[in-house]
């Protein structure tokens, strides 16, 4: 792109120079060749900092932009990104630890309760982990009083457990808005800064506000970036849920069904 802009301002110089060859004939060789020779060594300029921005890998290129927008909103942007991703890496792991085969687990509970009765497919619970076997736990110790009451402690205990699964979920998704918004704000500062400097200098120089204007830019491209990161999390994160949750319905209704056999065969 730097390439383009360089050939593009050769053309306008040159041109430029034709326009002012019809005012003044004699000059016009000298003048053209002093700006075809500046342009020049702007274009040779461009092309170097263009292969030395190439040089740098993409973590040095990142940094470097990370410092040019500047310590204060990029430090809160950057607390966004860690605290997200720290929240979302402890829900992942522990979804994980959570899942179970609930296949596996309500058949060795249909045969232990088979063989052994409540206590045995207690026992086979108690030995389990994840929201599922607290949930047949939870069913089988109220299985003695009645049908009723066992299907009560299921609803309940699943509504627990589904808070557990939850728990941060929240946080996350602040993070994923706060981000970005974050980024906008450091963006609107700083193009108020940069119009107080043109109003300060009186005049409208590209060079009193570029600079701002590129750190204020910064700051957006960086809380998109946060955004976007954490958002990959959290959609996964809501989909291992959804799954969870799926399992734990189809597991409840699973050991209401097996309750209801096991009374009718004693």
């Amino acid at each position: 792109m730097k390439k383009l802009f360089s050939i593009m301002a050769i053309a306008a110089l040159v041109f430029a120079g034709s326009l002012t060859a019809n005012a003044a004939a004699l000059n016009a060789p000298t003048n053209t060749n002093s700006l075809v020779e500046a342009s020049t060594v702007t274009f040779v300029q461009d092309e170097d900092a263009s292969a030395d921005t190439e040089e740098l890998g993409w973590h040095q290129a990142a940094k470097q932009r990370f410092i040019q927008g500047g310590p204060g909103f990029m430090g809160i942007v950057l607390l966004c990104l860690i605290l997200g991703l720290a929240m979302a890496i402890e829900r992942i792991i522990f979804l994980n630890l959570s899942t179970t085969n609930t296949t596996k687990l309500a058949q060795n509970v249909e045969d232990a309760l088979n063989s052994g009765g409540i206590e045995a497919a207690k026992e086979v619970c108690r030995n389990t982990k994840g929201p599922v076997a607290s949930i047949y736990y939870q069913g089988l110790d109220r299985a003695d009083e009645s049908i009723e009451a066992a299907e009560k402690a299921v609803v309940a205990y699943g509504g627990v457990q589904m808070g557990q699964l939850e728990k941060n979920v929240s946080w996350i998704s602040l993070f994923i808005a706060l981000a970005p918004m974050l980024g906008f704000m450091g963006t609107v500062i700083g193009m108020i800064v940069a119009f107080d400097k043109i109003e300060a200098a009186g005049d409208m120089n590209p060079s009193l506000v570029a600079g701002g204007i590129k750190v204020a830019l910064l700051t957006t491209v960086f809380g998109l970036i946060v955004a976007i990161i954490l958002q990959i999390f959290y959609n996964y994160i809501i989909a291992k849920i959804d799954s969870i949750v799926n399992s734990m319905e189809d597991a409840s209704i699973t050991l209401i069904d097996m309750l209801v056999d096991y009374k009718n065969k004693k």
